[in-house]
């Protein structure tokens, strides 16, 4: 009688996931060919991959609970009947040209191809030696707004949690070179192809997913493809509704017609100047009235002027 994959790991079949990994990876540990002494680990190290497999997965899960609960419905092919499932004996009757399958379709079709009529076991068995790709990662990095418009190639250390060879937790130190795309919009990502944990039994690596986002600044903030630009406007640029020019970040210069009596806070939109994604988006300034400081007796004499000129101006109302 083939091992129960709860015995396998020595886990309950209640056993919560973090219980059935973190039974699996002391276990990985003990038997990894690569450090283990003991005679048979390789055996282990296979029989602790296929039960994990199947284990840590809620669906496959599920339909080998229903196994282990319905023994009959795999033991009646010849001298296995009434006596349970039997892994060896099931994987030979499954390879058998002259097996008689007849009455058992239809109770293998409720796991899927995955249970393969009477090869179940078999294919559990080569999958532990199946070359499968490592997972992708995750990163987010913070870049200055400029590259957005011009594009850069930058070196980056990451600090990626993963798993060693051994199923233990560690920080893995990556130092890459990164190509970051002209217009690439703020949360976008860029995939390094390989850059993710390493493949198992010599299959691809994953790949890396780097989140881009750009840097924040009192002038400078991005949502998406639009960028909002703080800019400083005096007093008698924005009554009278005067022409500034303006430097963007594409090193153009450009000439903005302000509104009469603008105020700070308000809002101008320039139309397709944010960042050229292929959809562009928007430059969108935002204005900030600044009061330049009276220092001199000519200045003071100034603002006492201005402040004749506008005596209905009440900036507190009650």
């Amino acid at each position: 009688m083939a091992k129960n994959y709860y015995e396998v790991l020595g886990v309950s079949r209640d056993a919560p996931q973090d219980q059935i990994k973190k039974a699996y990876r002391k276990l990985a540990r003990k038997y990894h060919p690569d450090i283990s002494k003991e005679a048979d680990a390789e055996t282990h190290m296979q029989e602790l991959n296929v039960a994990y497999d199947t284990l840590s997965n809620a669906e496959k899960k599920k339909e080998y609970d229903f196994q282990l609960d319905h023994p009959e419905g795999f033991g009646t092919f010849g001298d296995q009947a009434h006596h349970g499932f039997n892994d060896s004996q099931f994987y030979q009757q499954g390879n058998n040209q002259q097996a008689d399958f007849s009455g058992f379709e239809d109770l293998f079709g409720r796991f899927g191809s995955g249970f393969g009529g009477g090869n179940y076991q078999y294919q559990q068995q080569n999958r532990a030696q199946q070359p499968y790709k490592g997972e992708d990662q995750h990163a987010s990095i913070d870049v200055d707004l400029d590259i957005a418009y011009r594009g850069a190639t930058q070196n980056i250390t990451l600090q990626i949690p993963t798993l060693n060879a051994y199923g233990e937790p560690e920080v893995q130190r990556k130092t890459l070179q990164v190509k970051i795309p002209k217009g690439l919009k703020d949360g976008q990502q860029i995939r390094l192809s390989g850059q993710g944990q390493l493949g198992v039994n010599g299959g691809p690596n994953g790949d890396l997913y780097l989140e881009v986002h750009y840097r924040a600044t009192e002038r400078w903030h991005v949502k998406e493809a639009d960028v909002y630009m703080t800019i400083d406007v005096a007093p008698w640029e924005a009554a009278l509704g005067q022409n500034i020019n303006i430097q963007t970040l594409d090193d153009t210069t450009v000439q903005v017609s302000l509104p009469k009596n603008a105020h700070t806070g308000q809002q101008l939109r320039l139309k397709n100047k944010g960042i050229p994604n292929k959809t562009p988006g928007h430059l969108y300034l935002v204005l900030n009235i600044v009061n330049p400081p009276a220092h001199s007796a000519e200045e003071q004499q100034a603002y006492q002027a201005f402040a004749e000129a506008f005596q209905q101006f009440k900036p507190r109302q009650p």
